[in-house]
């Protein structure tokens, strides 16, 4: 009965109400959609790698060194040289390691060059291996691992000829057009920056450079792939590599030990303590996005609470006629107190579907360009910690309007005995 009342009272005002109503929609739908996306972003990030004991690149900050190397965003300062990896992964406490070389494209998605170690040691989320959806790792010079998401998204199969771009640009008119590529593989989907890259073999990465020179092709200058066979295709330099140790106790003696490693300037990093400062330095940030959304709620809140007040005094007959009715003061608070909740829960559902249906449409944008994963599927434990916030706090400034209505119900019981 309460909501049916509150229902007819609520669309005798409806335009009112519904310019409230999207208020308090569009509030709700920006603190959500900081927590989600805070949450989520975390999420992706901290899951992209695990059972990692050391990333080693050449001496540069170490976030940008993690972002590099693991989540493909921005570029190294400098590389390492062949030797100096090769010297440093023959350390008996070292268990393996996987080279990476970047540089190269394929129509907006990483091309890394690595060793076939990478489908064997690299772990992500908990501590779950890579494996193949369809195909193999690369066997032949020219054979090329292509991600999920880049196999869904460019639709490539098994056995297709792909031609891979100087540079990192969306178009690049650099191409290595005379060395196609042919697909071998395509790995599993694992919701981590893994299914943005292609992955071809450092010998690969070397032969397709073979008649570059600065980022330039040497004009005329073709090497048959005959002839390239029978070349020394060891690289000179790769960009980082990652280690796994064979006693997690030895992690910081050989982190000091490439630290000071005389050879050439070499930073070691641990990936957890690299994502703790990253997330520290966007701590800030965080906490002001998240001001913003409170005060912007707080604010629809408001004035959902002020429209019911200004609306009691036009009411005062719908009142005296409850009141004459039979109607108890707490009966009429109720029926405010409902009022409230309905305006509320209706903006929180709008607001739920707006943001699901936002980051479906912004999850491969967001994938694509900064390597976070989404998921578009808003309730959680948190998103309902905080939905039940706002329904408490919604509650809480409808006792204004609430408390009004009563006191103006007891004047018309007065009114009535007399």
């Amino acid at each position: 009965m309460f909501v049916n009342v509150a229902w007819h009272s609520l669309l005798n005002r409806k335009y009112t109400v519904l310019l409230t109503l999207i208020s308090v929609a569009i509030s709700t739908f920006v603190l959500l959609g900081v927590e989600h996306i805070r949450h989520e972003a975390k999420e992706s990030f901290s899951k992209t790698v695990s059972g990692m004991d050391l990333i080693i690149g050449a001496r540069t900050g170490q976030l940008n060194l993690l972002l590099y190397s693991v989540f493909r965003m921005g570029n190294a300062t400098n590389n390492i040289s062949w030797e100096s990896y090769r010297e440093l992964a023959t350390d008996p406490k070292i268990a393996w390691t996987i080279p990476i070389s970047l540089g190269d494209s394929h129509r907006g998605y990483r091309v890394m060059g690595t060793t076939q170690d990478y489908f064997r040691h690299f772990r992500f989320g908990q501590n779950t291996s890579l494996s193949f959806a369809q195909g193999g790792p690369f066997v032949q010079l020219f054979d090329v691992v292509i991600g999920a998401e880049v196999a869904r998204k460019l639709g490539y199969r098994l056995n297709e000829s792909i031609v891979l771009a100087h540079g990192l640009g969306q178009a690049s008119f650099s191409v290595h057009d005379d060395k196609p590529f042919r697909v071998t593989g395509i790995l599993r989907p694992t919701g981590t920056p893994v299914d943005q890259a292609l992955y071809i073999s450092l010998q690969g990465m070397e032969a397709i450079h073979l008649n570059w020179k600065e980022g330039v092709k040497i004009p005329g200058k073709q090497i048959s792939d005959h002839d390239i066979e029978k070349l020394d295709l060891t690289p000179k330099s790769i960009t980082a590599f990652m280690v796994g140790l064979k006693s997690k106790m030895t992690t910081f003696h050989v982190q000091r030990q490439v630290n000071h490693y005389q050879k050439e300037p070499l930073l070691a990093i641990l990936p957890g303590i690299a994502l703790t400062e990253l997330w520290q330095m966007m701590n800030m940030m965080e906490n002001t996005l998240r001001l913003i959304s409170i005060l912007v709620l707080f604010s629809s809140l408001l004035g959902l609470s002020t429209m019911l007040l200004s609306s009691i005094r036009e009411r005062q007959r719908e009142i005296a006629v409850m009141r004459a009715i039979g109607a108890s003061p707490f009966f009429v608070f109720l029926i405010i107190q409902t009022e409230v909740l309905l305006i509320s829960l209706s903006g929180i559902i709008v607001a739920i579907f707006a943001l699901a249906i936002g980051i479906f449409f912004a999850q491969s944008l967001l994938a694509e360009n900064y390597g976070i994963f989404i998921n578009h599927f808003v309730l959680n434990r948190e998103t309902l910690g905080i939905l039940g916030i706002i329904v408490m706090g919604t509650l809480l400034l409808g006792l204004i309007p609430a408390l009004s209505a009563y006191r103006l119900s007891l004047h018309h019981g007065l009114a009535v005995r007399s």
